[in-house]
């Protein structure tokens, strides 16, 4: 609330030695004119609620939104589209313990040429005749057999739920299927 938030967070900061003698005693730290940033645009977000001064509350909200979609942006680039990158840069040649792992070597290589000739299938700035087209038409048969493992991956996981509520539903609340013999029918 505003004596556990407000005070000592925000007036605590502006001016700790008059919020220690009038309102906290025993918060120390020094003065942080930075908090006055919030504090302005705060007091902006207020004006919202008169009829008159609606549109200084836009400043604040765009400050709020613009600096919400920045931070979320870099947290999806790092988590999702650099490890996209990171996770298909592998090399063609596997070795270990000295020795050519033919069967790693293969399944890289067929990685590459699937994100290289998806890639060619979303390039418009060529048209796609020619060898263009040709690789144009790898990439979607990729596309497409992706597209269905993972449809087919997401209908496999549902089914399993189902089966496991079915067998809830017989087994423990029906008592119509009993698998284990916990219970005998004459008892």
């Amino acid at each position: 609330g505003f004596w556990d938030v407000i005070i000592p967070n925000m007036f605590g900061k502006l001016s700790p030695s008059f919020i220690n003698s009038w309102a906290m005693p025993g918060l120390e730290g020094e003065a942080d004119l930075l908090y006055l940033v919030p504090l302005v645009l705060g007091i902006m977000l207020l004006w919202r609620l008169a009829p008159s001064g609606t549109w200084i509350s836009r400043w604040p909200l765009a400050f709020i939104i613009g600096t919400t979609a920045g931070i979320r942006l870099m947290g999806f680039i790092h988590a999702d589209f650099l490890s996209q990158i990171r996770n298909s840069i592998i090399p063609l040649a596997v070795f270990e313990n000295g020795s050519f792992m033919f069967w790693d070597s293969f399944l890289n290589l067929i990685l590459i040429i699937g994100v290289l000739t998806a890639l060619v299938y979303f390039f418009f700035s060529i048209e796609h005749k020619g060898l263009v087209g040709k690789t144009a038409r790898v990439g979607i048969w990729f596309l497409m057999i992706t597209f269905g493992a993972a449809f087919g991956y997401t209908v496999m996981g549902r089914i399993a739920l189902l089966a496991i509520r079915l067998e809830f539903l017989f087994d423990d609340w029906l008592w119509i299927i009993d698998p284990a013999m916990n219970r005998i029918a004459g008892t």
